[in-house]
């Protein structure tokens, strides 16, 4: 049996003779380069709108790009933290997917699997849930951020926003080595280096090997990675293709449960209610190739990715907040997933001003559960926690769900004069869907086999325009608008309670419009939009007989404004500030709550906040020292359906001071300096449970280039 200090270990020891061994070096280094002059605004380039580069200023829809300069500067190595200053989101770290993964929130709706999540363009996730657990930022060239739905580019699988996460190119920088070390007995190491070019093949191999501890008793992650990407120019085109592996352990913290309105005292924090050997292990393996070329009047893209994935999960949630037994249930299961997606299309230009693009993709998903359920007993504590091992399911369940989303889209660009932009795309989707289940309860003997399937045609869309008003120099005011119309089939998340009936799919009408401004030369950008959502079908989770199982929910509105702001008054500062106003209401739903029907329209969904702000300061030179401070609030949220039980705002703050040299980099990194615990998402797995904001945690990192690094 493996034994977990809370506390006690730590990895400063290591981190300080390390330290030791690194300031001489970088003392010896070269000057510093020359104090870069004042930046004005910069326009960034994003992907994800089209497939094709773009710049966000011109387009009509609210995009983020987050820069491989801006996670450096704020020590960013998780989402959370790379996506703090995004309006309109907010990550919640763990989850049921485990203390590595995260509940993203956009726009009011914090589920899980509302949202897209991509790498380098293909899902990461595929058919399925996206697969944040194994999202790796090694080396990561930039972020970006789609609020909204991208109803023509990605289609059924993109619902209320799209993370896009863009690694650097194969050939691009030098050999780095980082190592960090932490709060819990947390420590990493990773290592990159761009290989020699052979035979004109340009590549990277990046490893990462670490720990992640974690306050809750018996909590942790350990993680490996391995990833080799290549291009090479064959003609006038290029070639690429990847492979990535991932190993990873983790061990499950357990959510808190509610009782009546409010967290039950009785359930301390950081105990832990699963088995002693609680895990959730996974291996992953991607394989991606692709190829670009000039073609007619543009360029011709082909992508194609293949991965298989497997799960095994031991895990428990209590169903009593008592001593009386049993009052926990557990389940065991193994999950291979296999994903398969390919993209092909063309963008050209058939006239001046105009761009058109259009393809064609397939996304197949093929997954199984297999496993079964107990009941066992714990102490409310954590204490007389048994062996996973111990324990006999009552039951064998089979759980196989097989995907098939295609589609055919086609967008148009046109640009008639240089102040206006006009976008309007369409996309014809078929997504196909088979099920099976099967239960054997053993004590009864009684099995129970279903099958479903749907087959659905449908179309979705996409409009939008953007005006340049006015236009000084480097300042300018930008109007912009669009209509999204779109929608998903329901989630399954293969656990053992999985929906034997396929449900209905969810729908998605959705209005925007905003401003962007550039004003001081260039010194301040600010955005600002206001949006409208209605769905219809939204799944999202429900008690039925004591058990947490996922129904489809009549209609809700989305309605909010999103606020962002860069100031750079000065070339040693930098301040960014957002602000969201959320309102995210039931406009019709029917649902039983101790048998009595009851409608819920006008009530607030439950997790999602009305007020939202961020602000983070970064004083300093890119070569010495470096400073930066962010902080996070997040207004009270109802913790039921019914809005009887409310949780209060928070404020969360993050602090980093860092020491940069020509080829060193040494920082030392804080996160929730202030040590708030409030719930941040609800269990779809245990009934009326959260999860926590994870306590404050320290961490101490060096990182050197140990070659010329073009990147930077």
């Amino acid at each position: 049996m493996r034994h977990y200090p809370r506390r006690s270990r730590t990895a400063w020891p290591g981190l300080l003779s390390l330290w030791t061994v690194l300031v001489p070096a970088a003392a010896r280094a070269a000057d510093p380069a020359p104090s870069p002059s004042p930046t004005p605004y910069e326009e960034h380039i994003q992907v994800i709108t089209s497939k094709e580069p773009e710049t966000i200023h011109n387009t009509p829809a609210a995009v983020t790009v987050i820069t491989r300069e801006d996670l450096a500067r704020r020590g960013a190595y998780d989402l959370r933290s790379a996506l703090r200053l995004v309006a309109g989101v907010d990550i919640a770290p763990g989850g049921d997917g485990g203390p590595a993964s995260a509940v993203p929130e956009f726009r009011g709706l914090k589920e899980f699997d509302a949202f897209l999540l991509t790498v380098d363009g293909v899902p990461w996730g595929g058919a399925f849930n996206p697969a944040l657990e194994t999202l790796d930022m090694t080396d990561v060239d930039r972020i970006e951020v789609l609020r909204g739905a991208a109803p023509v580019t990605y289609g059924a699988t993109s619902f209320v926003g799209v993370i896009n996460v863009v690694r650097g190119a194969p050939g691009e920088g030098g050999e780095t080595l980082r190592a960090v070390g932490g709060s819990y007995g947390s420590g990493a190491v990773v290592w990159r280096k761009a290989l020699p070019s052979w035979a004109g093949l340009q590549s990277a191999l990046d490893l990462d090997f670490g720990r992640e501890g974690f306050s809750d008793d018996r909590s942790e992650v350990q993680r490996g990675h391995v990833s080799w990407r290549n291009s090479r120019v064959m003609g006038v085109g290029t070639i690429h293709f990847a492979l990535d592996s991932t190993w990873q352990r983790q061990d499950p913290a357990s959510p808190r449960p509610r009782v009546g309105e409010t967290l039950s005292s009785q359930v301390l924090i950081d105990s832990n209610q699963n088995m002693k050997n609680a895990h959730i292990d996974e291996q992953r393996y991607t394989l991606q190739g692709g190829y670009e070329r000039k073609a007619l009047s543009g360029s011709w893209s082909t992508t194609l990715s293949i991965t298989r994935s497997r799960q095994d999960v031991l895990r428990g949630f209590l169903t009593d907040v008592s001593t009386t037994s049993p009052n926990a249930n557990g389940f065991r299961e193994g999950i291979p997933v296999r994903d398969i997606y390919f993209d092909s299309h063309l963008a050209l230009s058939p006239a001046p001003r105009v761009e058109v693009i259009t393809g064609i993709d397939h996304l197949h998903g093929a997954g199984r559960a297999r496993g079964g359920d107990f009941d066992y007993d714990v102490g409310l504590d954590g204490s007389g926690a048994p062996s996973g091992s111990d324990l006999s399911s009552a039951a064998r369940v089979a759980v196989t769900d097989r995907r098939e989303f295609s589609g055919l889209y086609s967008q148009v660009i046109w640009t008639p004069a240089e102040r206006w932009r006009f976008e309007a795309g369409a996309r014809l989707n078929r997504t196909a869907e088979s099920r099976a289940t099967d239960h054997l309860d053993y004590a009864s003997a009684v099995r129970d086999r279903t099958r479903d399937s749907h087959d659905v045609m449908r179309g979705s869309g996409f409009a939008g325009f953007a005006w340049t008003a006015w236009r000084q120099e480097a300042d300018d005011l930008q109007l912009y608008a669009n209509y999204r119309n779109t929608y998903k089939p329901a989630a399954i998340d293969f656990g053992l309670d999985a929906n034997p009936e396929i449900l209905a799919p969810e729908t998605s009408t959705g209005y925007e419009g905003g401003l962007r401004s550039v004003l001081a030369r260039g010194r301040l950008a600010l955005e600002i939009n206001a949006f409208q959502i209605d769905l219809q079908n939204l799944v999202l989770s429900q008690d039925v007989g004591g058990l947490p199982t996922l129904v489809n929910a009549g209609a809700e509105r989305f309605r909010g404004v999103e606020l962002e702001t860069v100031l750079k008054p000065h070339k040693l500062l930098e301040w960014r500030t957002t602000y969201s106003l959320h309102d995210a209401r039931f406009r019709d739903f029917v649902t039983e709550f101790g048998g009595v029907p009851t409608q819920l329209a006008g009530n607030r969904l439950e997790m999602s906040a009305r007020n939202m702000a961020s602000t983070e300061f970064i004083v300093g030179r890119s070569q010495g020292w470096q400073g930066s401070v962010r902080g996070g609030w997040v207004g009270s949220r109802l913790l039921d359906k019914r809005n009887n039980a409310m949780t209060p705002d928070y404020y969360a703050w993050d602090a980093g001071i860092a020491y940069h040299l020509q080829s060193v980099e040494i920082r030392l990194d804080g996160r929730n300096l202030t040590d708030q615990r409030p719930p941040i998402a609800e269990s779809e797995l245990g009934d009326a449970q959260y999860y926590l904001l994870p306590a404050r945690r320290i961490e101490l990192s060096a990182r050197w280039t140990l070659g010329p690094d073009s990147r930077h």
